[in-house]
């Protein structure tokens, strides 16, 4: 492949922001049929390199070289015009518009000068076909789950005449059967010459779809590797500057009941928007792993425990004494709370400072006329910043600046902040790099170690076996099995979140 021309070339780029530089000197090259993987920590440089590709960002040194051509993209609607389309993790389309529009928007069909609805719709039908989607153009997008508005964006970008197509964090709202038809039209674009730069945390995905990886750590370049001669213990370390073996193991149950006091037991929990009759127990120190696909009812069973869904039946007692969840206010006054896998809609205040995220909810619990002193909201803030190790640790800076995961680590310090004694984690790894991740779970293994009882929900299969001392197994709105993390494996799990309910014993 090396001897293709590449159709995409950066050489020397170099990125400052003030005095800091975000990219320092890095090369990187995309061949036409190739999936290629930037990897590296959040901080690491990807982002960066991606919005200078994609004329978000200029080069303060460096030359973008595109097809044999060097370029320079005044905005993203250049970087679209010559062939470069790009899906960010974060949906950037307009929910109140219908499938249709958001597909081809800025670029709607016209008769007599007027945009044709029914050439559009047309238009929208063939491409989300292409991508295997039975879906109604005309439908409103913000009708759509996060996973289908992801394909949308995605059908957005491949409807231009791509070259080159980046996809940062394209499956981080995917399920496994979505994951796999999205690879489908991955390896389709690869064979039509398509050039496909592919960001994600999820190693096994990386290593299935992708050709060659790039490393950035710091800022700078660590080298360029093909994935077949790149052992993952290897690409960890390269990312990380430092061993992988840093997860901190705990004592785990043998069993599938837990060893300690019940805090939490709900007993036939139902709601109305995705969980059936559930019956979870939750032991003082315990960490239990939810596994289960995307719409399995995971994410309902965690609201449902935390007040943001009500109660259709069922009873959830704490420390034995039946309790009334009927809102997240109430739940946070007996000690539960929670944190929702969209951070960006449901956790972090982007334009509030690290100060007044950190502080919010203790604020809010205190009311309006028990403020809490200046002083004391710094003291307590900069705390929870030490203990967490949140970088930068600038307590008047937006949070919205921060990285994925220290963005991540301000929504736990939120949490934490309220001295809970059931934390529920929904996807708090998701979208952050592998150091992070690391941190997180050791921090809660570290909760969990004295004393705080803890709900861990992941797609990441290995990560819940990791985490998690019992697995609670969710599929079709029902939790169908509960085991101890130590006699599954990463296999057996998969088969009991994908095992139809017909097959089950």
């Amino acid at each position: 492949m090396d001897e293709v021309r590449p159709v995409l070339e950066v050489t020397g780029a170099t990125v400052r922001f003030g005095a800091d530089a975000a990219l320092r000197d890095v090369d990187f090259r995309l061949f036409p049929g190739e999936v290629h993987s930037l990897m590296g920590e959040n901080g690491a440089g990807k982002s960066t390199l991606i919005k200078a590709i994609t004329g978000a960002l200029a080069l303060d040194e460096g030359v973008l070289v595109l097809a044999g051509e060097t370029v320079t993209f005044r905005d993203p609607h250049a970087a679209q015009a010559a062939g470069i389309g790009t899906v960010y993790q974060e949906i950037e389309l307009l929910p109140n518009l219908s499938v249709a529009e958001n597909i081809c928007l800025g670029r709607e069909p016209r008769r007599g000068g007027v945009i044709s609805a029914r050439a559009m719709n047309t238009r929208a039908h063939e491409i989300l076909l292409d991508l295997g989607l039975d879906l109604d153009p005309a439908s409103t997008l913000g009708t759509h789950s996060l996973a289908v508005q992801q394909l949308v964006a995605i059908a957005r970008a491949i409807s231009a005449d791509v070259r080159v197509l980046v996809l940062d964090e394209p499956t981080s709202s995917l399920d496994l059967d979505e994951v796999a038809e999205l690879f489908r039209i991955i390896r389709e674009l690869k064979t039509r010459g398509v050039a496909i730069l592919f960001v994600s945390h999820f190693l096994d995905q990386v290593y299935e779809i992708c050709d060659r990886v790039t490393v950035l750590r710091d800022g700078e370049l660590v080298g360029e590797y093909l994935t077949r001669e790149l052992l993952r213990i290897d690409l960890v370390q390269k990312m990380l500057g430092r061993g992988a073996s840093e997860l901190k193991s705990r004592d785990r149950l043998a069993d599938d009941e837990p060893d300690a006091a019940v805090v939490l037991r709900a007993r036939g929990v139902s709601s109305a928007r995705g969980i059936t009759e559930a019956d979870v127990d939750l032991g003082e120190g315990e960490v239990l792993g939810v596994a289960g696909l995307l719409g399995s009812g995971r994410t309902s069973l965690a609201r449902a425990l935390t007040g943001v869904n009500r109660l259709e039946s069922g009873v959830i007692r704490i420390e034995s004494r039946p309790v009334r969840l009927d809102s997240p206010r109430r739940a946070m006054s007996l000690g539960v709370v929670y944190s929702s896998e969209d951070r960006r809609r449901d956790g972090i205040v982007a334009e509030l400072s690290v100060l007044d995220n950190i502080t919010l909810a203790l604020q809010s619990e205190r009311g309006v006329l028990r403020q809490i002193p200046a002083a004391r909201r710094r003291e307590l803030a900069a705390s929870w910043v030490e203990a967490l190790d949140i970088r930068p640790p600038d307590l008047d800076r937006p949070a919205g600046t921060l990285s994925g995961g220290n963005q991540q680590k301000v929504l736990l310090a939120r949490l934490l902040a309220l001295s809970p004694r059931v934390l529920v984690l929904d996807e708090p790894t998701r979208g952050i790099d592998v150091g992070a991740k690391v941190e997180i779970q050791n921090l809660v293994g570290e909760l969990a170690d004295n004393g705080m009882s803890v709900v861990f929900i992941s797609a990441e299969l290995e990560e819940v076996l990791r985490v998690g001392d019992r697995v609670a197994v969710v599929r079709d709105g029902r939790v169908v099995r509960i085991a101890a993390a130590v006699e599954l494996t990463a296999d057996s799990l998969l088969a009991l979140v994908a095992q139809p309910d017909e097959d089950e014993e």
